[in-house]
């Protein structure tokens, strides 16, 4: 397993060793002894769940309240799509800073961020899976999102796609909005959850 740290600190991509023989491929995309020598703890399991997207679908910014919070691990298991880590937390020395992997299940990459990181994707091609092995359940009251097109993020979105977005995502606030609004978490609180880290 090769782990490589993205641009936004607590956000990780994971390329696991793929073997391959005439019956096709076996993976393992998380193994808690390689996940914790590489992040500094286990990844706690409260939810496992998957979407399916039509290309040019657009989902997220999305981020849950800290504390709980909610760490997820990202994989494609079909179809492709570009994957994308927002640092959220306010007083973060790469606040407002993103980054990218491309998920498929050829390469097999998966992406970890941690509690307080915005996540969003683009589908590539139609009927792209992504599943999520989140820390915590999901809690509608504690969930929120930032605006996937605020131009002061710059988010890496291909262009020549029809963007297919919720209406809920496409009329959430810019970050600058949410951060004067109180709404976005701290940098603090979250370094807190994993000591270690950072």
């Amino acid at each position: 397993m090769k782990v490589r740290e993205l641009a936004v600190s607590g956000a990780y991509e994971f390329s696991p060793d793929v073997h391959r023989d005439e019956r096709g491929a076996f993976v393992a995309h998380y193994t808690e002894a390689a996940f914790t020598a590489a992040v500094g703890h286990p990844l706690r399991l409260g939810q496992n769940h998957h979407s399916v997207s039509r290309r040019g679908t657009v989902r997220g910014v999305h981020y849950a309240d800290v504390p709980p919070g909610q760490a997820k691990m990202v994989t494609c298991t079909s179809g492709e799509l570009l994957d994308v880590v927002v640092d959220l937390r306010v007083g973060s020395p790469t606040f407002g800073h993103w980054d990218s992997v491309r998920l498929d299940p050829v390469s097999y990459r998966a992406v970890y961020l941690e509690e307080g990181l915005g996540h969003a994707f683009i589908a590539l091609r139609d009927d792209t899976v992504a599943a999520y092995l989140n820390s915590a359940e999901y809690n509608p009251g504690a969930e929120h999102e930032i605006n996937p097109f605020d131009p002061a993020l710059g988010l890496p979105w291909p262009t020549g796609l029809e963007y297919l977005v919720s209406r809920r995502d496409r009329n959430a606030p810019g970050l600058a909005e949410a951060e004067r609004a109180g709404l976005l978490p701290s940098y603090e609180v979250c370094r807190a959850l994993h000591p270690r880290c950072d």
